[in-house]
C-alpha cells in the first residue's frame, strides 16, 4: 500500500501512548523496543479498505510515534511492525498482520477467522521455519480514534465502605437479553443496563455494587467460532483500554459512561472484572494480533531455555510479562484509565496471583501490588483478588496484602458441603461464616477481605446446584470433559427437572439456606446474577461458550421465583438494618467493653455453649450462633457507638428434626423468630418463644431469632418485621 504523495505526518510525541484526539489532530505513540520500523495504517469508515500505510516517523526511548493533523476522531486505524522473525529467540515480527494498539480505546468490528491471522503458515510442521506472507487486515478489527468528552456533571463515586457492600456479579449481554421491558434494540447493552426496569429491580434488590463480566474488548476462539459457538463470558482480552463493542447500542463509548453515570446517581457502584493475566493471542501455535507482532519478548513471559515457547500459568496458552516495566506500565495505565476516564469504582482481578509472579513464585511484596498500593488513585478504589492461578504455587487465599479482598473459594466449597449434609465441617463452617479470621486475621486485615460466595459464573447456578449431581455440559460440544467435577452439590432425590412436590420443595429451602446463610455471614457477600429468581442453565456449569437462552436471564417469573426474591430482599434488608451482621473488626470470642456476655457464642442443641470434643466430632452437625448486638465495638461515620439487637441463628443440615434449646442470655429474655427457612417463602411463624424452651428446628433448615427484652416484657419495634422493603 504505497503512502499517498499529499499524506502530513508530523514527529508527534512519545506521550501519551495510543491514539490522542486534541482538538486539531491525532498523536499515535506505539512501544516497541525490538521493532526496526512501525507504519500506521489508517482505513475507510467501514474498515474494509486500507487508504494510507506511513510509517511513523520518530522514535523516542523505544517509543514510534507521530502526529496527523487531518486525522479526526472516528478514524480506524492498526499497525505493521517490521523487526526479526526468529521464534526460537522469541522474536515473531510479521509486517503482513495487522496488529491492534495495545492503547487503543476503542475496537470496532470482529476478527474473521483464516490461516491469514498467523505469523507462520498453518499446518507446516514448525512455525519457526515458515512465514507467512498473507495480508489479514480484511478479517481483522480496527482500532477507532476516539473523542474523550463527556459531560459528568455532578457524578461521585458512591464510595460505598466495604463492610456495607453487597456485590452482584452480572453478564452485560445477558442481563437484559431477555428482558420485557427493556427496549428491545437496548437489550444486551450498556445501554440496556442503565434502563429504569434495571436500575429499578437493582435497588429494590438491595445490593451496592455492580460487578461487570470482562468488558475489555475480546476474542471469540477460533475452536468455538467453527463449531458454532462464541466466547460469552469474555476471559480472552485483546484490548485493556477499549471497551467490547459487541455490547455497544450506539458505537461510541459515551454509551458505557452514560451506564456508569445513571448507575452511580442510583447509588450503585460499578466494578469490573478484568483479564490481565493473559491475552487471546495463545501460545506459540496462536495468532498475531497484537502484542505479539509489537514486541512478543517484551510482553510475554517466554521460557528461558528455549523462547519459542511461553510460560503459562493461566491454562490460555500465554501469560503477561509482570517483570517488565513497561507491561507493568501497560496494566497501571488501563487501570487509571478506567478509573480516571470511565469513572469505574473498582476491578475484580482474573488469576490475579499471576499478576503478583515475579521470577517464578507468587511474591505478596511483588512490584504489581507495591505500585498499586503506593498509586494515589488505584489504592482508593476497590480491589478484589481472585486469588490464584493454574501454576505451581498458585493458590494464594489469604495471602493477598492489605488492602485487597478475595474472592474465598474455602468459603464456597465450607457452606455448600454443610447444606449438602456432609459431616465434619461446623469448626470450618464457623470460621467461614464470621470472616474467615483463620485466613485474613493474621495479617491485619479485617473481615471484608473475604468476599463470600457460593456461586459465580464459573459452576453451577443456585437452581442448578440443588438440581443435579453431575455436570452437563454437552452443549459445549467437548463431550461433558469440560468443566469443574468437584460442585458439592445435590439433586435432592432427582436429577434436574421434576414435577415432585416434595423435591421442588426440598429445593427451594436449600437455595433459601444457602443464600440466607451468604448474607448473614461476615464479609463482603457476592451474589450470581439470576440467583434469586431462579436462573437455571440446564446443568452446565462452565456456560462459558453459551450466547443464548442456556446463559441468558429469564424474566417470566414463576410464583415460587417472586417468592424467592421476595425472600432475598428480606434477607438484605435484613442485613443492612443490622451492623451486627457487617462487622468491621472480627469477633473476640470474649465480653466486649460496655457487653455483659461474649460477642460471640457457638451453641450446641442442648442450648450450651460447644465444647472442644463437639467441634471435633464429625457426626455433628447442627450448630447454634448467638450474636451480641451489645458490644459491637463498632462506631458510625461520626463516631458514635454502635448497638443492635442480639440474635440467634440456628442451622441444620441434617435430614432429621432437632429440638434446639433456646438459650437464657438475660433474665426473662423472649426470642422472637424473624426467619425460619422451612416455612414456605421463609416467612417467621407467628408469636414469641421463652428462653430454655425448646424450638422445633426442621432438619435442612435455617431460622433466624431476635431477642427482645425490656422491663421483662417483650417489645415489638418495626424492625422485627420480616417483610421485603417497599
Amino acid at each position: 500500500m504505497p503512502t499517498a504523495p499529499q499524506t502530513i505526518i508530523w514527529p508527534g510525541r512519545p506521550y501519551p501512548l495510543g491514539s490522542t484526539w486534541d482538538g486539531e489532530g491525532v498523536n499515535f505513540a506505539l512501544y516497541s523496543e525490538h521493532a526496526e520500523k512501525v507504519e500506521l495504517c489508517l482505513f475507510d469508515i467501514l474498515g474494509r479498505r486500507e487508504t494510507i500505510r506511513i510509517p511513523l516517523p520518530e522514535h523516542t526511548d523505544m517509543v514510534w510515534h507521530g502526529y496527523m493533523p487531518e486525522v479526526r476522531p472516528g478514524q480506524l486505524y492498526g499497525y505493521r511492525a517490521y523487526g526479526p522473525y526468529a521464534p526460537e529467540q522469541g522474536q515473531r515480527f510479521n509486517p503482513n498482520k495487522l496488529l491492534l494498539d495495545p492503547y487503543g480505546k476503542q475496537i470496532q468490528g470482529a476478527i474473521h477467522w483464516s490461516d491469514s491471522h498467523f505469523a507462520y503458515k498453518v499446518g507446516h510442521k514448525q512455525e519457526d521455519l515458515s512465514f507467512d506472507r498473507r495480508d489479514n487486515a480484511a478479517g481483522m478489527p480496527k482500532n477507532r480514534v476516539i473523542d474523550s468528552a463527556f459531560t459528568w456533571g455532578s457524578d461521585a463515586p458512591p464510595n460505598i465502605p466495604w463492610h456495607k457492600t453487597l456485590i452482584y456479579e452480572l453478564h452485560v449481554k445477558g442481563f437484559t437479553m431477555c428482558h420485557p421491558d427493556v427496549p428491545a434494540h437496548l437489550r444486551g447493552t450498556y445501554a440496556g443496563l442503565a434502563t429504569a426496569p434495571v436500575i429499578d429491580y437493582l435497588t429494590r434488590l438491595g445490593v451496592t455494587s455492580i460487578e461487570l463480566m470482562p468488558v475489555h474488548s475480546f476474542v471469540d476462539d477460533r475452536q468455538l467460532v467453527e463449531r458454532g459457538l462464541r466466547n460469552y463470558w469474555g476471559y480472552n482480552s485483546i484490548g485493556f483500554f477499549a471497551i467490547e463493542p459487541r455490547y455497544l447500542a450506539t458505537n461510541s463509548i459515551r454509551e458505557f459512561k452514560t451506564m456508569v453515570k445513571v448507575l452511580h446517581s442510583a447509588g450503585l457502584e460499578v466494578i469490573l472484572d478484568v483479564v490481565y493475566n493473559h491475552t487471546a493471542e495463545g501460545n506459540h501455535l496462536g495468532p498475531t494480533l497484537s502484542l505479539k507482532g509489537i514486541d512478543n519478548t517484551t510482553y510475554y513471559r517466554l521460557k528461558p531455555e528455549n523462547q519459542r515457547y511461553y510460560t503459562d500459568y493461566t491454562g490460555t496458552g500465554n501469560t503477561l510479562n509482570m517483570q517488565h516495566p513497561r507491561v507493568l506500565q501497560l496494566i497501571m495505565d488501563s487501570l487509571r484509565y478506567w478509573v480516571l476516564e470511565m469513572h469505574v469504582d473498582g476491578f475484580r482481578f482474573d488469576l490475579a496471583a499471576t499478576l503478583a509472579r515475579e521470577l517464578h513464585e507468587v511474591n505478596r511484596l511483588g512490584a504489581f501490588l507495591d505500585i498499586i498500593h503506593q498509586d494515589p488513585v488505584l489504592s482508593q478504589v476497590k480491589l478484589i483478588a481472585e486469588p490464584w492461578d493454574l501454576g505451581e504455587g498458585g493458590y494464594q487465599v489469604g495471602n493477598f496484602p492489605v488492602g485487597w479482598a478475595e474472592w474465598n473459594d474455602r468459603y464456597r466449597d465450607t457452606v455448600r458441603s454443610y447444606w449438602k449434609g456432609d459431616g465434619g465441617l461446623v469448626a470450618d463452617l464457623a470460621y467461614r461464616i464470621t470472616g474467615s479470621s483463620d485466613l485474613y486475621g493474621h495479617s491485619g486485615r479485617r473481615p471484608y477481605a473475604s468476599v463470600n460466595f457460593v456461586t459465580a459464573h464459573d459452576g453451577f447456578t443456585l437452581q442448578d446446584l440443588v438440581s443435579y449431581n453431575e455436570k452437563h455440559n454437552e452443549a459445549n460440544g467437548e463431550n461433558n470433559r469440560d468443566g469443574n467435577n468437584d460442585n458439592r452439590s445435590w439433586n435432592c432425590g432427582a436429577e434436574g427437572p421434576t414435577d415432585d412436590p416434595d423435591i421442588q420443595a426440598l429445593r427451594a429451602k436449600q437455595k433459601r439456606n444457602l443464600l440466607a446463610t451468604l448474607l448473614l455471614s461476615q464479609g463482603v457477600p457476592m451474589m450470581y446474577a439470576g440467583d434469586a429468581i431462579g436462573h437455571t442453565q440446564n446443568g452446565n456449569n462452565n456456560a462459558y461458550c453459551q450466547d443464548n437462552e442456556i446463559s441468558w436471564l429469564k424474566w417470566d417469573l414463576k410464583p415460587s421465583d417472586r417468592d424467592l426474591l421476595a425472600f432475598v430482599q428480606r434477607m438484605i434488608n435484613l442485613r443492612k438494618r443490622h451492623p451486627v451482621f457487617r462487622r468491621r473488626h472480627f469477633f473476640q470470642g470474649r465480653p466486649i467493653k460496655g457487653a455483659t456476655v461474649k460477642d460471640i457464642l457457638w451453641l450446641n442443641p442442648s442450648g450450651n455453649e460447644m465444647s472442644e470434643e463437639e467441634w471435633r466430632n464429625p457426626s455433628i452437625h447442627c450448630l447454634g450462633m448467638f450474636l451480641s448486638g451489645q458490644g459491637l465495638e463498632e462506631t458510625d461515620e461520626r463516631g458514635r457507638k454502635l448497638v443492635d439487637t442480639d440474635f440467634l441463628v440456628l442451622l441444620n443440615p441434617h435430614h432429621e428434626d432437632v429440638e434446639f434449646t433456646l438459650p437464657a442470655i438475660r433474665t426473662g429474655s423472649r426470642w422472637i423468630a424473624w426467619m425460619d427457612t422451612s416455612r414456605e417463602e421463609g416467612l417467621r411463624p407467628a408469636g414469641t418463644h421463652d428462653a430454655l424452651t425448646n424450638y422445633p428446628l426442621q432438619a435442612r433448615s435455617m431460622v433466624v431469632l431476635m431477642e427482645r427484652h425490656v422491663n421483662g416484657k417483650k417489645e415489638e419495634s418495626k424492625e422485627e418485621s420480616n417483610e421485603a422493603p417497599s
